[in-house]
């Protein structure tokens, strides 16, 4: 609740929630992209890095939220789909729109903060920022969608006092 309450209070402007919508997705698919190339084979079925880092992430999630972390995981493993066809464009072409997505993606998230005028959390906590990011991307989407509003309800107190 306390690594909540910190995100949200910084992420209350609709516009930098929007950017953070689109923007920490399109930096996991800049990060899936090269992480797609390495892997291997189980049963005829290939296991990439990309796949990998997907599952830690979602066991660490799992130990915040289950519904949350199920939600992750189902996202997740359709931007690793997505990596890996791009990933597969010819020459150099993959590189440059695992960069383009990975610093753009980043640049939309200052930009959403200067919006705010809070300082993003990636400059306080960076490891704590990439690591929760993808987590509080499917909270908002509950939220915006009007479910659990309890949770949300109880943020916003906390926030406040």
């Amino acid at each position: 609740m306390d690594m909540l309450t910190g995100y949200a209070a910084s992420h209350q402007h609709p516009v930098n929630i929007f950017v953070h919508m689109i923007g920490i997705p399109t930096i996991m698919l800049g990060v899936f992209i090269p992480l797609t190339w390495i892997g291997f084979e189980v049963s005829d079925i290939r296991v990439s890095l990309a796949h990998i880092l997907l599952l830690v992430f979602f066991l660490f999630y799992l130990t915040l939220d289950v519904l949350f972390a199920a939600v992750f995981a189902v996202g997740a493993f359709f931007l690793i789909l997505l990596a890996e066809k791009l990933g597969a464009y010819p020459g150099n072409t993959a590189w440059y729109i695992a960069a383009a997505c990975f610093i753009c993606g980043y640049i939309a998230q200052f930009i959403g903060h200067a919006i705010e005028k809070s300082m993003p959390v990636l400059i306080k906590h960076p490891i704590q920022a990439n690591l929760a990011a993808p987590f509080f991307t499917v909270v908002e989407l509950f939220k915006l969608t009007g479910l659990r509003e309890d949770l949300f309800d109880t943020v916003q107190s906390r926030i406040k006092s």
